[in-house]
């Protein structure tokens, strides 16, 4: 452990690791925000921190089974020419239920539908908020791990970019989940996000890569101009109550 300490290509690997991990994070940040939006506020603040909690406990599950996991990119079965391992399929059972859930948002805003909480109660929906964290955690911890597996060879590394990566999506998805809950255009560009990394998750699983770099570069462009749209009309809003 001393050696790793005093080693600057293991503190190299620490930052490239823990940068990757934190970009990796986002996608969970987003699906929990949106996903926490159609509870009570006191709720969704239990099941950010649940969610995040599970999050570095798989993660860190998966890395102390290296050996089992670096076996699920080994093919299990083939169709139609193509070889699929666990690990391709939990990508594209994981990518079809994100898909799924941000279709089902996006009708429930349509339709002005107040969502689950009218037909559940609170209890319930805050489980089933939960075991939806729950799943695609697993997905996205998948391939956090693997990515992880590929970026470096000691397992304290490993570790310490996952539980420093898991404290700043800690940190950072309150702001986001009130961000959201207070602009609800947000919210809807925030689906359309998640059926993006879904199709991406998908496309994976069917050794179609997408480069993330396209993906956030997307992400963070979308976001950039909603953010300005949100500054245009709190300025337009301040304007308005000045002149009357």
């Amino acid at each position: 452990m001393m050696h790793l300490l005093t080693s600057p290509e293991a503190w190299a690997a620490l930052l490239t690791l823990t940068a990757l991990e934190i970009v990796l994070g986002i996608d969970n940040v987003i699906f929990i925000s949106v996903i926490v939006s159609r509870i009570p506020e006191q709720q969704a603040y239990r099941a950010r921190q649940i969610g995040l909690a599970l999050a570095l406990v798989f993660r860190i599950l998966l890395l102390s089974v290296l050996v089992w996991l670096i076996g699920l990119t080994a093919p299990v079965f083939s169709f139609a020419s193509y070889d699929f391992s666990w690990r391709d399929l939990i990508l594209i059972g994981g990518g079809l239920f994100l898909i799924a859930k941000a279709t089902h948002e996006i009708h429930a805003e349509v339709e002005a539908d107040d969502g689950e909480g009218d037909h559940k109660s609170g209890g319930s929906a805050f489980f089933w908020v939960i075991v939806q964290i729950v799943v695609i955690d697993i997905v996205f911890s998948l391939d956090s791990i693997i990515t992880a597996i590929g970026m470096a060879q000691d397992i304290e590394i490993m570790v310490a970019a996952v539980v420093i990566a898991c404290l700043i999506m800690y940190i950072s998805s309150g702001p986001v989940s009130r961000f959201v809950a207070e602009h609800p255009t947000t919210k809807m560009l925030a689906l359309a996000f998640l059926v993006l990394i879904g199709v991406a998750l998908v496309a994976d699983g069917l050794a179609f890569h997408i480069p993330r770099g396209y993906i956030y570069f997307a992400i963070v462009f979308s976001a950039a101009v909603e953010f300005f749209n949100v500054l245009a009309k709190r300025n337009r809003r301040k304007a308005g109550k000045s002149s009357a």
